[in-house]
């Protein structure tokens, strides 16, 4: 089982390396970068690449360790023994199996993604420890132990809002996705969009890198943000001479693709307003 580039999505080297250790050592691959570049998108990508189907757990801040586990819902049975229903005998009914439990009995091996969980509190990774460490744990409502039949090809992503446990760092194989180089988003473009021209390539990026490396940024522009940029410009027909900046804010073309929020904007306007104010 080789993970590497697929049709249409293009990891490098390094990354091809890390989820093929990660499955070779039976680790979570623990996979951290800027928002955007493929992080989530690669445990699909590895999913398909290796046959095998995919289970998705998305976190959220308010999400719990435990109900990755299972839930037991108590309300309902009330409710049940109120009204009569004989499926209250057998607490069973009432337990909803979370998306670990799902990863564990399946008849195969799956692909588990656990999806920014830097958004769920602190003791959040502490709380799956033993359960990724020993892929087993204990429901006791009903006093039994599911196990794993196939242990699963676990990757989890981070955006690195909080620092992880270091408990929980020591049982994970690591990666960091640094953004690509422009060789590489040529590459990744050019699965995209094989039909783009190359003089409007060729400016774009070179626009694009200007703008992610300009002091200051809040929010340098993404992967995913870069492609939605070209798109605009390929629907639009613009030629290279097009995507000349307004002189007036040094803002690209169509820069609401790129930058997300109005103090980004607003830079780019102090930056020509100093421009013009040194002419």
């Amino acid at each position: 089982m080789k993970f590497g580039s697929t049709a249409s999505y293009i990891a490098p080297p390094d990354l091809s390396m890390a989820v093929n250790a990660a499955v070779t050592l039976q680790r979570p691959l623990l996979v951290k970068g800027e928002p955007g570049t493929g992080k989530t998108e690669l445990a699909r990508e590895v999913a398909a690449s290796l046959g095998l189907p995919l289970i998705e757990w998305h976190i959220k801040s308010t999400t719990k360790a435990a109900q990755g586990l299972y839930e037991y819902d108590a309300v309902s049975r009330l409710r049940d023994s109120q009204l009569g229903d004989a499926r209250v005998s057998d607490v069973a009914n009432y337990i909803r199996k979370g998306k670990l439990w799902q990863a564990f009995e399946a008849p195969g091996r799956v692909v588990l993604l656990i999806d920014e969980i830097d958004k769920a509190d602190i003791e959040f990774p502490n709380d799956l420890l033993q359960e990724l460490d020993r892929m087993e744990f204990h429901v006791y409502e009903t006093g039994e132990t599911v196990r794993a039949a196939h242990r699963p090809v676990v990757i989890i992503t981070s955006n690195n809002e909080k620092e992880l446990p270091d408990a929980f760092l020591r049982r994970c194989f690591f990666h960091y996705i640094r953004f690509p180089d422009p060789d590489t988003l040529r590459t990744i473009v050019a699965v995209h969009f094989p039909g783009i021209k190359q003089a409007l390539l060729t400016t774009a990026l070179t626009q694009f890198y200007e703008l992610r490396e300009t002091p200051g940024l809040k929010k340098k522009p993404s992967t995913s943000e870069v492609l939605d940029w070209l798109k605009l410009l390929m629907a639009e027909d613009l030629a290279p001479e097009d995507l000349a900046r307004d002189p007036a804010s040094m803002l690209p073309r169509l820069h609401g693709a790129l930058l997300k929020n109005e103090q980004d904007v607003a830079l780019f306007e102090r930056l020509a307003f100093i421009a013009r104010a040194r002419r």
